[in-house]
């Protein structure tokens, strides 16, 4: 099985890994680790520590935290394999025989969120710009411009997207970043799921600078061409928190669009192991989604596509299919409705995970759009509604940054401005209703109005 590995190797070793200006290899931090093949090509990533308010409950993820890089707070994580004879052994002998383990957590099989199915396309994508109303929110400023916009997935087509659109797009290679293994220039890997999400993103943020991630290209034995490893992503949003630190406190503006997810427990630990990932907040990656939401960035994840109607046929979670980071407490789970405001067949229902009310919102998919799979399939699944929902983030980032409106307040004005599909408020189906920008428009005026 393959496995995350945290130690608390010496100080100095944890600051050359936290520090993006410095190299530290896996042979540095963790040579030597009894049963366990060490994954060479993979970089060790800092994790930051959680750190509660003063008289906090240190052992507590469930208050409010910041989180801390220092040298003597932060662990490392390094990748590797551990044979299935042997993985019970290892994992409880291991903190013994080295002292600098801290944990061994699952390392789950990670793939896009495509739909099952094969029906036509309900309406196209001059539909959904109409419905978030993106003339409205270009007439306010809000067209995503100044805004990075990473896109996490099989890598983007930069041409492709601009054909479709039939506008120029915004790439910020310099900030873009592969796997390790994985390469291929940013904007120019090949049409695939990643280009379709990128074209989603533009739809209400035309003017973002999109950040190219292909972070399911990453190779593994027995994978798919679409599927990556969770390690691969902790890299990803570690990257992400460099490109976060380097913006101006006053702007700062990150949304993480994410269309993908872990399917089947078989590639994790059971629940109740300390190893697990879905349903364990103290799972490395999502302590680093917690904290890339506390430095200020926007993080959405699509629900899945194991709703009841019609579930992929990949759906192995026998109930509460949104699991792990795409039912965290601080990111944004979409799920999807045609632009008829159905919720489509596929769109995972909650109760989540990490956090019950899973899914948070919908937002549009099921339409033809970037014709990333030929001209007559639609951009579909919770893989188009979760960009088309981070585009709209993207474009209210525009004049509304962090430092203005937290990630926090941002959720919940989503979720409050929502147009509620049921008689009871927030439901597993819909969440607190579809995304809707006269809402949200109208909220930030007031907003901006109270603090003038």
């Amino acid at each position: 099985m393959r496995v995350l590995i945290q130690l608390r190797p010496s100080p100095d070793l944890v600051a050359a890994v936290a520090d993006p200006g410095q190299t530290a290899t896996t042979a540095d931090v963790a040579d030597g680790l009894p049963g366990v093949e060490l994954d060479t090509g993979f970089v060790p990533v800092a994790v930051p520590r959680p750190v509660p308010a003063a008289g906090g409950d240190p052992l507590s993820l469930n208050q409010p935290l910041d989180f801390s890089l220092a040298a003597e707070d932060a662990s490392v994580l390094v990748r590797g394999t551990i044979s299935d004879d042997e993985l019970a052994t290892r994992v409880t002998m291991l903190p013994t025989l080295r002292p600098d383990v801290v944990g061994v957590f699952a390392d789950p099989v990670i793939e896009s969120s495509l739909t099952c199915g094969g029906d036509a396309p309900v309406g196209d994508w001059r539909d959904v710009e109409r419905l978030i109303n993106a003339a409205g929110l270009a007439a306010e400023g809000l067209d995503g411009a100044g805004v990075a916009l990473a896109v996490l997935d099989t890598g983007i087509n930069a041409a492709h997207v601009a054909r479709q659109l039939g506008r120029g797009v915004t790439l910020d290679a310099e900030r873009s970043w592969n796997p390790s293994g994985v390469d291929g220039r940013p904007g120019e890997f090949a049409v695939d799921h990643g280009t379709m999400c990128a074209f989603d993103t533009l739809i209400g943020a035309p003017q973002a600078s999109l950040i190219d991630i292909p972070v399911l290209l990453s190779t593994r034995p027995g994978g798919s061409a679409l599927d990556g490893l969770l390690s691969d992503a902790i890299a990803a949003f570690a990257h992400l928190r460099t490109v976060l630190d380097a913006q101006p406190a006053d702007s700062k503006a990150l949304v993480v669009s994410n269309s993908w997810g872990s399917f089947s427990p078989s590639w994790d630990f059971p629940v109740g192991h300390p190893g697990n990932y879905s349903d364990n907040a103290a799972h490395p990656f999502n302590l680093i989604v917690a904290s890339l939401d506390r430095a200020g960035a926007d993080v959405l994840f699509a629900a899945g596509n194991c709703g009841r109607e019609c579930r992929d046929g990949r759906c192995a979670y026998p109930a509460r299919p949104i699991v792990g980071a795409n039912s965290h407490p601080k990111a944004l789970s979409i799920g999807g409705v045609d632009v008829d405001g159905g919720r489509v067949g596929y769109s995972s229902q909650g109760p989540g995970r990490l956090t019950a009310r899973k899914p948070d919102v919908c937002s549009y998919t099921h339409f033809s759009g970037s014709k990333a799979f030929g001209d007559a399939e639609p951009d579909s699944g919770t893989s188009a509604a979760c960009p088309v929902a981070a585009g709209l983030v993207a474009a209210v980032r525009t004049r509304w940054p962090a430092t203005r409106l937290s990630p926090a307040q941002l959720r919940a004005l989503l979720r409050r401005t929502a147009e509620d599909r049921s008689e009871v408020g927030f439901d597993y189906d819909y969440g607190y209703g579809i995304l809707d920008t006269a809402g949200i428009l109208a909220a930030l005026r007031r907003r901006a109005e109270s603090v003038a």
